[in-house]
């Protein structure tokens, strides 16, 4: 009898070219397309999450020992929300949308319809494994199209079960899960997709990119960055420091990609902000957090190792302000702060993902500005805690980022009507709501006309009457068009 890997069916390039054909076969057969389709499926998933939400709570527990309460709210609970919403919305976002028509090709009648783009490639992430999987579907599903998902290897669990699930309540003639790792990617990667939406990091975004850009496929990448918090004097310091906590070790324990990466703050406010964080931290998380059951673990030991190695560098290690505790066993890192951080440190050239967090300090938080938009690539989120208006437009008109939020950290990717998505390195396109549905979808504008009102204007033989009423037509002027009618 053969090992389990020997009877495991080898799912290669060409295994991926088949799947992919059968699934093309039923979109053009026009099985998604419909209306009833989309509704069923969307209905599905809402009873596939309500049915094994106790099994989803722990696989996540399984891979990455995620709080329950994080796993129900921050996964289950939003991706219900997302299905609860495209049902409600889905007919009025299918309805072609009608748009104005010039002077220039009266008489006539437009609008943009809503077209599914086919059969597309979801590649999602461990951190977040059922919400960053499922969501983006959703608006492909809602859009009409054929989707294949990936999991995260890296959340085997997780992957494990989004499998079973998916085959189980979702139709598999045109929604499919490939599990697996590199090779089964790479496989994948090689197809013709008419869209690929992956969430992850900027390395494999590149490998993503290269692969669509052999077949000109449209890409959507969630990626990260370094996202900062600048913190000004004269606030509600027990608030502020609560959300960020929130934001940082309430998502994930910081392996998050909206997760507040550093702090900026003024010299003279530093240590009344260390105080508040030591507070806060202490009764969130007990004197020993790394017992805590609130606190999710590091992902794996290569993820441990790089964050231990952050932390222990020359530049770094004697800046802990507050934790700093690893137990690598049970693959735990406390949450830590550190004062005072180099700006050439290792901690400060890479997305951290993890429970350390520095303090960057300056003479005036106004400086924040300029060094958050000279540090490097544009972060996925930037955060600011101030009661100062002006500080505020500053702000929204200075920091470029995938996404602002002044006064809290993380929430806006919880808005539906927000569009949630990186620019620069921090990613390309976005989703959520309205915004997911618009990802999957190609706007095909539709000009109706009749045969009435036909002019020989278009026509030869050209003259110079016909080319001057031709350009007062274009350029929309009453007084020109008169004026050519009239031969002046």
């Amino acid at each position: 009898m053969g090992s389990k890997s020997e009877d495991k069916a080898v799912f290669d390039t060409e295994s991926a070219k088949q799947m992919v054909n059968k699934l093309r076969a039923s979109f053009m057969a026009g099985k998604t397309k419909t209306y009833e389709w989309r509704v069923s499926q969307l209905i599905a998933m809402l009873n596939m999450l309500e049915e094994n939400e106790l099994q989803i709570v722990s696989a996540l527990r399984d891979d990455l020992s995620k709080p329950e309460l994080e796993s129900s709210i921050y996964e289950i609970a939003m991706l219900k929300n997302s299905c609860k919403l495209a049902l409600k919305e889905m007919k009025h976002w299918m309805k072609p949308e009608k748009a104005k028509t010039s002077l220039t090709t009266f008489p006539s009648s437009a609008e943009i319809v809503s077209e599914p783009l086919g059969v597309v490639f979801v590649i999602s992430a461990w951190n977040y494994p059922f919400l960053l999987s499922l969501d983006p579907m959703v608006g492909a599903i809602a859009a009409g199209n054929a989707i294949v998902l990936k999991p995260s290897e890296l959340a085997p669990a997780s992957s494990s079960l989004l499998a079973k699930l998916v085959a189980g309540y979702l139709d598999g003639s045109c929604i499919k899960v490939v599990e697996g790792a590199v090779p089964e990617t790479s496989a994948l990667l090689e197809q013709k997709w008419d869209k690929i939406f992956y969430t992850g990091n900027g390395r494999v975004a590149r490998i993503v990119m290269a692969a669509a850009a052999k077949h000109l496929t449209p890409i959507v990448l969630e990626l990260g960055g370094k996202s900062p918090v600048i913190v000004d004097s004269g606030i509600d310091l027990k608030v502020a420091t609560r959300r960020i906590i929130a934001g940082k070790w309430g998502c994930n324990n910081g392996q998050a990609c909206v997760s507040p990466d550093y702090i900026i703050t003024a010299k003279d406010y530093a240590v009344k902000l260390v105080d508040s964080f030591k507070c806060e931290l202490q009764q969130f998380y007990g004197k020993n957090p790394l017992e805590s059951k609130d606190l999710s673990r590091i992902v794996n030991s290569n993820h441990f190792d790089r964050l231990s190695k952050l932390l222990e560098e020359d530049k770094v290690s004697s800046k802990i302000a507050h934790g700093g505790a690893r137990d690598e066993t049970n693959l735990k890192i406390a949450p830590t702060i550190l004062l005072d951080v180099p700006i050439n440190s290792l901690i400060m050239k890479e997305e951290i993902f993890g429970p350390l967090l520095p303090i960057i300090l300056v003479d005036n938080v106004e400086e924040s500005f300029d060094m958050i938009n000279s540090s490097g690539p544009k972060p996925l989120a930037a955060y600011l805690f101030t009661n100062n208006n002006k500080l505020k437009e500053k702000f929204v008109a200075e920091v470029s980022a995938g996404g602002l939020v002044v006064n809290d950290t993380t929430v806006h990717l919880a808005e539906h009507n927000l569009p949630f998505g990186g620019v620069g390195e921090s990613g390309m396109g976005s989703y959520h709501g309205k915004f997911s549905f618009d990802a999957f979808s190609h706007k095909k504008a539709v000009l109706y006309k009749g045969f009435s009102g036909d002019s020989s204007l278009r026509y030869p033989p050209y003259t110079r009457g016909k080319l001057r009423l031709l350009q007062a037509l274009l350029s929309g002027s009453i007084l020109r068009i008169i004026r050519a009618l009239l031969g002046w």
